[in-house]
């Protein structure tokens, strides 16, 4: 079953047109539950469920918020008030500690054996002391019905259009059961995307994207070219099946 629409948003000074497309495979779109991520954690990384709780806020030193879940099988991170979820590797580092990467290879955690840990970000690349500030729910993308995907659809359209002052085209070409992970997946790219404008460079190659293709048809990765910026999921995956809006930054930015 296909659906298509456009829609027309006011923007001043301008009117920015917006389409979209969804391609749904199947006769319904199927609402799914929670899925399981990858493969397990290490022995190392459940030790330091003696001194950290599986699921837990923290504050960084410079008023970051966090929640970092450890209880399925990857390490996931959500700031506050980001909707991204980080799906981290860890692996080991001197003394024991556990240093946890996100899937663009940038360090985002460092924890020690006591549970002692610290936050990289690009405000505080350094890193700066983290602590436990209480309780948090665990982290996982919401199911969804086919309205509630649809309305996702057009408020990431808009919002992508928004950002680039123009026309972004939507293509989500998804089997039922996707649902999810393929809404995940868009609003990681849109987050992408108003990352990109702040710096002229990132600006320029991001000035380029004319359309954004979602589908769980293929193996799970992305590609940019000519103007399209093509995202296969894995729903069977979770969060970790779809790439962080750090790798489609670096994907967009090395773009010729």
């Amino acid at each position: 079953m296909s659906f298509g629409t456009t829609v027309r948003t006011a923007m001043t000074p301008l009117l920015i047109a917006m389409a979209f497309a969804v391609a749904v495979g199947g006769v319904v779109f199927g609402a799914t539950d929670a899925v399981a991520q990858g493969s397990g954690q290490s022995m190392r990384d459940r030790v330091f469920s003696r001194n950290l709780p599986p699921i837990g806020r923290f504050v960084s030193e410079t008023g970051q918020a966090f929640t970092f879940d450890r209880s399925g099988p990857r390490p996931l991170l959500r700031f506050d008030r980001s909707t991204e979820i980080w799906v981290l590797r860890p692996t080991a580092a001197p003394r024991g500690d556990i240093i946890y990467r996100n899937d663009n290879g940038d360090q985002i955690l460092r924890v020690t054996p006591d549970g002692g840990m610290t936050l990289y970000t690009t405000s505080a690349p350094q890193g700066a002391p983290a602590a436990l500030s209480g309780a948090a729910d665990g982290l996982a993308p919401p199911t969804l019905s086919a309205v509630q995907l649809w309305n996702f659809i057009v408020r990431q359209s808009d919002r992508a259009s928004r950002t680039l002052g123009r026309l972004v085209v939507v293509d989500v070409d998804i089997r039922p059961g996707s649902e999810a992970v393929a809404a995940d997946s868009l609003s990681t790219a849109t987050d992408a995307i108003a990352r990109m404008v702040r710096t002229p460079d990132s600006q320029r190659k991001v000035g380029q994207l004319r359309r954004i293709l979602v589908t769980d048809q293929g193996r799970a990765g992305a590609t940019f070219d000519r103007g399209t910026l093509r995202i296969i999921i894995d729903a069977n995956a979770g969060p970790a099946g779809r790439p962080s809006s750090a790798r489609l930054i670096r994907l967009i930015s090395d773009a010729s």
